[in-house]
């Protein structure tokens, strides 16, 4: 197969995954929430027992401060809890609250983002080794290389957008 081959089916395949994820947000954005919060509120829901944001940020592959503002805005919201453990005074354990599970009931089954990282966990170590090698050489050709990686559609363009939103529907 040639180059131009080879980098158009690269390209259908970063295609694919970004679709999956966009579609993934525009559901998450239904029930005005970003495709981050839904990660996070899926995550949570999941667990058998309350987490800690250092866990949820673990089981999003994610680092615990981009975690702690997702968690924060949900908490803000009425959709999670943040409680003092019983077990350790020093941890603090986030649950969905009522109002957190019954958004969770109308949210889609399965989240891309969770697609993602369990597909990325199925590889064998050797084939998840080398596409990490890629993936490092495709970032640093880029030049994204520096940039901070936040939990996916975290940005704040989705909650400026329901913010503009509101604003008009009290202006009408």
């Amino acid at each position: 197969m040639g180059m131009d081959a080879t980098t158009r089916r690269l390209m259908d395949h970063f295609r694919r995954i970004v679709r999956a994820l966009r579609s993934s947000h525009r559901a998450a954005a239904h029930l005005d929430l970003t495709g981050a919060q839904l990660f996070v509120i899926n995550v949570i829901g999941s667990a058998r027992r309350p987490l800690s944001v250092n866990e949820v940020a673990e089981r999003t592959e994610t680092d615990q401060s981009t975690v702690s503002v997702v968690t924060a805005r949900l908490v803000d919201r009425g959709l999670l809890a943040r409680e003092r453990s019983e077990d350790d005074n020093r941890r603090v354990e986030l649950s969905l609250t009522d109002a957190g599970r019954a958004l969770r009931r109308k949210a889609p089954a399965t989240v891309a983002q969770q697609r993602l990282k369990s597909a990325l966990e199925t590889l064998p170590p050797a084939d998840a080794e080398a596409l990490l090698r890629l993936m490092d050489a495709l970032v640093a050709a880029m030049h994204v290389d520096g940039e901070r990686a936040q939990m996916m559609f975290s940005d704040r363009a989705g909650d400026a957008k329901a913010s503009r939103k509101k604003s008009s529907a009290r202006r009408n």
